[in-house]
């Protein structure tokens, strides 16, 4: 049995809800045109031979059957995991670090928390691109590389950053983290400041320790905030390749060569369109799933 909604009753009058279609409309109308449509179409080009040097199209699953068997594939998909893995494990905790150092400064009226606000934000706007040509020469292995000149005062041996496997890879997760840890700090500092103090309070009064309160209080306020920003920056993160391009290329070898940047290089090297629209759904599904694994633990209203 259907359960409709009962029309509110006002002086003695029915006044009926009005209809959110009206509303919801030019919403569905943009997603549909910016965003369904691409993907309806990438799975159309999917099962083609598409190519960006012909402009002939013929109904096909080599693309499909070539991108799923191909060689450079487990690799490609290990590099992401633990891309995003650590970028998004270490953008969470540099953000709520210093989310919650900002918090306690002006919850204790100590000066610089502006300052220091604008210096994580400023790593933020800048375009991915140039994050990566900042960190190449940070992490460059010649004689004017930034860290290794420090080493090098410092008498300790230099590190082979960008030319072996393991290290291009921390590489790569430093630059990323270092770029998109404000995002992180603005999600979960505005959840920070909108936890009730009291509770704070009355655990100081019942002698709880700094570690109980953060424990037994802070955490499971942030529950849903750490969610929904872990849902963001995992999409945000398989999304991103820009940086990576400039600072490694993807090598040494393929050793920092993700899902994002493999399907660029499909379209925009070999010219394969339809093999890049393979990879494009198949990093849209690895999106979705990632994102309705971590909805599940969202917390959910009390039905009364």
């Amino acid at each position: 049995m259907s359960h409709r909604p009962s029309p509110v009753t006002h002086a003695g009058a029915v006044v009926r809800r009005p209809s959110p279609w009206p509303w919801l409309a030019p919403v569905a109308l943009m997603i549909g045109l910016f965003y369904l449509y691409p993907v309806l179409d990438a799975l159309r080009l999917a099962f083609t031979d598409a190519a960006l040097t012909s402009s002939d199209e013929n109904f096909s699953t080599r693309a499909l059957f070539a991108v799923l068997s191909s060689p450079a594939l487990p690799t490609i998909l290990g590099n992401t995991v633990i891309f995003v893995g650590a970028s998004v494990i270490g953008q969470t905790l540099f953000g709520l670090a210093i989310a919650l150092l900002v918090v306690r400064g002006e919850r204790n009226n100590l000066p610089g928390m502006l300052f220091l606000r604008t210096i994580v934000l400023a790593a933020w706007v800048i375009p991915g691109i140039a994050n990566g040509i900042i960190w190449s020469m940070l992490f460059s292995e010649s004689p004017f590389g930034a860290i290794n000149s420090v080493l090098r005062i410092l008498n300790i041996p230099t590190v082979a950053w960008l030319s072996t496997p393991a290290n291009a890879m921390m590489s790569v997760v430093i630059a990323n983290v270092w770029q998109g840890t404000a995002f992180s700090m603005i999600v979960l500092y505005a959840a920070l400041r909108a936890i009730d103090p009291t509770l704070y309070e009355a655990a100081a009064i019942d002698g709880a320790r700094a570690w109980d309160r953060f424990r037994f209080i802070t955490l499971p306020q942030l529950r849903a905030a750490l969610l929904v920003n872990a849902i963001l920056i995992t999409i945000q993160t398989l999304n991103t390749f820009d940086s990576i391009i400039s600072l490694t290329g993807g090598g040494p070898g393929r050793a920092t060569e993700v899902l994002s940047l493999f399907t660029y290089n499909t379209v925009f090297y070999n010219f394969d369109l339809a093999g890049g629209s393979v990879l494009s759904l198949v990093l849209l599904l690895s999106a979705l799933a990632l994102a309705a694994l971590y909805a599940r633990f969202l917390p959910r209203e009390e039905k009364r």
